[in-house]
């Protein structure tokens, strides 16, 4: 069985659904990143920049066991793994790589900055409400919102007219888009898209995984460790 590092978050997300649309069998190990777990040796032998997710696969390339970090390249290696969701002509890879490198780029690291500057920082101790950084993360992850609208106005997934990668790696952000402050009503594309996207099985389960551990970062001690270290 690989060997899943996650914590419940979009990028957790990410790869439990990854694998429960791969149906390839996992453990899930829980990485309680409001607790620390991700700064522990052990974790950071696998993931030396301690973020999760992560996995160990003990049928890796030739056989061989093999550890990997970073949500983008977990992804490309599962679906060349199982040759599922990367496309089947070089073109079409190509468009998985774009849009599944422009969430990595964009899309999860400014969602992220809108969620922690809306949410997280205005709690901290003291206070971090920042109108500027407020403003700066909410109006440029509503422009990716925007991208994402128009492309899907020409296609039926991001990377076109087929289910990949790079529709499960913005997924999770997306559905996030009210704690982001985001609205959808001007966005008819892409609330088909996370309508179609939520309805399915490996998603819905994927998302379940550990749900009940979400509200595991909010205290005041678990956010100490996620923003001061």
């Amino acid at each position: 069985m690989i060997e899943l590092y996650y914590w419940p978050t979009p990028n957790g997300w990410k790869i439990s659904i990854a694998l429960e649309e791969m149906e390839l069998p996992y453990e899930t190990r829980l990485v309680n990143i409001g607790a620390g777990d991700q700064f522990k040796p052990d974790f950071l032998k696998i993931s030396p920049n301690n973020k999760m997710p992560a996995i160990v696969d003990p049928d890796g390339p030739d056989g061989a066991p093999i550890s990997i970090f970073e949500s983008g390249a977990i992804l490309q290696y599962l679906a060349r793994k199982t040759g599922k969701f990367y496309g089947s002509t070089e073109r079409e890879r190509i468009a998985v790589e774009e849009w599944l490198f422009w969430q990595v780029g964009g899309l999860g690291p400014m969602a992220g900055q809108a969620h922690h500057f809306l949410k997280y920082a205005p709690q901290l101790d003291p206070p971090q409400d920042l109108p500027y950084a407020k403003d700066r993360y909410r109006t440029e992850t509503a422009r990716l919102y925007g991208v994402m609208d128009r492309r899907l106005a020409e296609t039926r997934y991001l990377a076109g007219d087929f289910y990949s990668i790079a529709d499960m790696a913005c997924w999770g952000w997306a559905s996030l888009w009210e704690g982001q402050e985001q609205t959808l009503e001007d966005k008819p594309n892409l609330t088909r898209w996370l309508d179609e996207l939520s309805a399915r099985p490996a998603v819905q389960k994927g998302r379940a995984l550990s749900a009940d551990q979400r509200t595991g970062t909010q205290s005041r001690e678990a956010q100490k460790v996620l923003f001061k270290r």
